[in-house]
Parts: structure tokens; C-alpha cells; sequence
């Protein structure tokens, strides 16, 4: 009877790890966001800031969803966590593929529906993986954050069939809302925490860390990281076009590099602990500054991997470093906090990028201000290292 209960545990929780990688998968297809906006421009009118705007404000929404899409998560449960960002996301969608040419509808659907639907989405493979398998939280939170960096690959090479075979890109976004929409739903209904599953005692969580210089620095990396990296996003396909290369390529490569960094950043990150911040945010730095300069197709392809490997860096070492320096207990309260950086960062990175090159005509502009801001936290990082040993 024991060993029955056993085996129906063991098969229950690998169900449900390989719903959630399929949840994180279809969230994560918004970073294929680029590949829709030459049509958007071309067709809709819109500019590249109002494109770029559309993706920024999404991840914003979304940063912060995730905050009470915790909560709920904490009170009623995954499977309706879940269910509630897979209706927004797919909602949002569908709302969106009625825009026409108004760019205040894209922003409903987009950004503020579906971005809220990825928040809620977003929280539920995470905690419920980490309690499934409690004795590999650092590898399932790698899987599974790899499978939202790696969405984008599946969608761009979707959205590049169909797009590319003369669909309108609002027909495209009805499609995403009733199929992968579907299938989000269906993946939700999976979810579920272990039957002993427990909520930790909130008294010994604390939200003292706000004030200390390791929770800053943490802060300051992680926005720098991601307004480099979701300004390249947001604009990877005009990039590509006036490199004349092939952007659904450079969106796929980009993503692979950002699935790739997600796990091999984590292992680092066990190794080298704090010192992977500066060294994630320098490498991001010479990956672009590559990417500027590459005069062959080859160089062009390795500095887009190394700036999705870099960027995947942004979603495992800040949360490791936030729960190793303040604790498992304290990390539900701080992290999200930590998060909204990224949410700044994703609503005035891509439409900075998109601003910069419709004023001065090329995206120059827009990198030199990302090597910038990388090079400055990679040196306030790095100086700030001892601080994360102190306790």
C-alpha cells in the first residue's frame, strides 16, 4: 500500500513539473514580442516607441501581478492562481486581435490584460515545483525559468509560418489566444501543491532587508540587466532588418541564449555565489558592444546568444542571491520587491530604444546607453562585494 502511494506520488509530481515548464513556455512567448513589429508599423501605423511600448509595459504589468498573484497563490491555491493568469493572458489576446489600427487597445490587451495573466502565471511553476521537489529547488527553478526564456523560440518560428504566409498579425494574436490560450488552461487545471505541503510561518519572515546595501546593489543589477536586455528584445527585429539579417533568427538565437543562461548562471551561482552579478552585467556589456560591431553573420549570431545568455542571468542569480543573504523565509517578501526593478526596466527600456532610433535614425544611440548603464552597475557591484558576505 506504501509502495502504491509512493509511485502515484513520484508519477503526480513529474505531471505536474512538465505542466508547469508547458505554462512557463506559452508566458514566456511575449520576449518574441519583436517579430510582430514590422507588421504592427507597416500595417498599423504604429511607431516603433508606441511597438516598443506595448512589450514594456507588459513586463511592468506582469512584474506586478506577480505580487498578488503570490498572494493568491498563498490563500486559494495554484490551480486557481493559474487558471486566473491563463483567462487574462488569453483574454488579452483575443481583445488585442480587435485593435485595428488604435494603439490604446493593443496596450489593454497586451500590456495590461495578458501582462497581468503572465504575473499570475508566472509565481505558480515556480512554488509549486520547489515544493515537489524540495531537495532540487536551485535545478526545477532553473528548468523552469528556462522554459519562459525559451518560449519566445517556439512562438517566433510560429509567428514566422504564419506571419510570413500573409496572416495579419491580429489574426495571429486570435490565434495565440485560442490555442496556446487552451492549452494554458488545461496545464493549469494540473497544478497542485503536495498533499503535506505547508505555508511558512510568516512571523519568520522580515522585510528588514529593504534597507541594507546587498538588497541595493541586488536592485540596481537586476535593472540594469533587464533594461539592456528587454530594450534589445523589445527591438531585435528592426535590428536585425537594418543589419540585414534574418530576424526571426536572431529572436530564436536570442532566446535559446536566454534559456541557456537561466541554468547555467544558476549552477555558476552555486560556485561563485555574489561575484556572478558583476561578472553577468560586464559580460552583457562586451556581448553588445559585439553586437554593435559585428561585421560577419557568424559574430552577429554569437553576441545576440551571448546577450540572451547574459540576460537569462537576471532571473536566478538576484533570486539566489536574495535567498542565500536573507533567507528562504524572507524571500517572498523581498524578491517581488526586488522584481518591480525589472518591471521599471521593461517599461522605459524598449520604449527608450524604439524613441532613440526613431529621432536619430539607427539603434547607436540606444546601445552605447546600455553599455553604459551595464558598465556603471558592473562596477558598483563589484565594488559592493563584501557587503553580501557581512551579516
Amino acid at each position: 500500500m506504501e509502495s502504491n502511494r509512493k509511485d502515484t506520488f513520484v508519477k503526480n509530481r513529474w505531471v505536474i513539473l512538465a505542466a508547469g515548464i508547458v505554462i512557463q513556455i506559452i508566458l514566456g512567448g511575449i520576449y518574441a514580442w519583436s517579430i510582430f513589429v514590422p507588421q504592427l508599423i507597416d500595417t498599423k501605423g504604429l511607431t516603433k516607441a508606441q511597438c516598443g511600448s506595448v512589450f514594456g509595459l507588459s513586463i511592468a504589468v506582469f512584474t506586478v501581478a506577480a505580487i498578488f498573484g503570490g498572494r493568491l497563490l498563498s490563500s486559494k491555491g495554484p490551480r486557481l492562481t493559474a487558471l486566473t493568469g491563463s483567462l487574462l493572458f488569453a483574454g488579452g489576446y483575443l481583445l488585442a486581435s480587435f485593435a485595428g489600427t488604435s494603439y490604446l487597445l493593443l496596450l489593454l490587451g497586451i500590456s495590461i490584460l495578458s501582462g497581468a495573466g503572465i504575473g499570475f502565471g508566472y509565481v505558480c511553476p515556480l512554488s509549486v515545483g520547489m515544493r515537489w521537489f524540495p531537495r532540487r529547488k536551485g535545478l526545477i527553478t532553473g528548468v523552469a525559468v528556462a522554459g519562459f526564456g525559451g518560449g519566445a523560440v517556439i512562438l517566433s518560428e510560429a509567428a514566422e509560418y504564419f506571419l510570413y504566409s500573409g496572416m495579419d498579425v491580429l489574426v495571429f494574436f486570435r490565434w495565440i489566444a485560442i490555442n496556446p490560450g487552451a492549452l494554458l488552461v488545461l496545464a493549469s487545471m494540473l497544478l497542485e501543491f503536495p498533499p503535506e505541503a505547508k505555508i511558512a510561518d510568516k512571523n519568520d519572515a522580515s522585510y528588514a532587508g529593504l534597507k541594507t546595501r546587498p538588497f541595493a546593489l541586488c536592485v540596481i543589477g537586476i535593472f540594469a540587466g533587464t533594461f539592456s536586455g528587454l530594450l534589445v528584445i523589445g527591438n531585435l527585429t528592426p535590428m536585425a532588418v537594418a543589419a540585414a539579417y534574418d530576424p526571426a533568427i536572431a529572436v530564436s538565437v536570442f532566446a535559446l541564449g536566454n534559456a541557456a543562461g537561466r541554468i547555467k548562471w544558476g549552477f555558476w551561482f552555486d560556485k561563485f555565489h555574489y561575484w556572478t552579478i558583476p561578472v553577468s552585467l560586464a559580460g552583457f556589456a562586451g556581448f553588445m558592444l559585439m553586437f554593435h560591431m559585428a561585421d560577419a553573420y557568424w559574430l552577429f549570431l554569437v553576441s545576440v546568444f551571448g546577450m540572451g545568455f547574459c540576460f537569462g542571468a537576471n532571473f536566478v542569480i538576484y533570486a539566489s542571491s536574495i535567498s542565500r543573504r536573507f533567507g528562504l523565509d524572507s524571500f517572498p517578501l523581498l524578491y517581488p520587491i526586488c522584481f518591480l526593478a525589472y518591471g521599471l526596466a521593461g517599461l522605459i527600456g524598449p520604449a527608450v530604444g524604439g524613441y532613440l532610433a526613431d529621432r536619430s535614425g539607427s539603434y547607436t544611440l540606444a546601445l552605447y546607453l546600455s553599455m553604459a548603464i551595464l558598465a556603471a552597475a558592473a562596477v558598483v557591484t563589484f565594488a559592493g562585494q563584501k557587503r553580501f558576505s557581512q551579516s
